[in-house]
């Protein structure tokens, strides 16, 4: 895989030059970070991101440089096939019992405040309407 990601990204370096765009350009209009666009670009992708995102950074990255991604695919297979990894959800597991508590980010505090300044408003209202007898 990481010859093929090499040789594409030599492409896309190749035509992102040709276009006279700096990677920052391509993040902006993208949305792809600068430094993964560099991975890319220098074939060091397996060290920055997995497998899966690889594949739709560079789908995302050859429609904007206007390259032909089908060819790409059939050229360097390896660059897109995903492995099987196993991943490790240590860190996930402890936070879905957080997700529901009150504590969880003290969510309820501003729609508490706005509705007793609502609650106030329309008191004060109330009371100066009878004051004047409009009620």
């Amino acid at each position: 895989m990481n010859e093929d990601i090499k040789k594409i990204g030599l492409v896309f370096r190749g035509k992102r030059e040709e276009m006279n765009l700096s990677l920052k350009e391509i993040e902006i209009s993208t949305s792809i970070r600068a430094n993964y666009l560099e991975a890319i670009e220098s074939g060091q992708v397996d060290k920055v991101l997995s497998s899966v995102y690889v594949q739709g950074f560079i789908r995302q990255y050859a429609s904007f440089l206007g390259l032909d991604i089908e060819k790409m695919m059939r050229e360097h297979p390896l660059a897109f096939k995903i492995p099987n990894q196993k991943y490790d959800f240590e860190y996930g597991l402890g936070t879905l019992e957080m997700r529901g508590s009150l504590g969880g980010g003290v969510k309820w505090l501003p729609n508490l405040i706005w509705m007793g300044v609502s609650a106030v408003v329309l008191f004060l209202a109330w009371y100066f309407m009878k004051v004047l007898g409009l009620i």
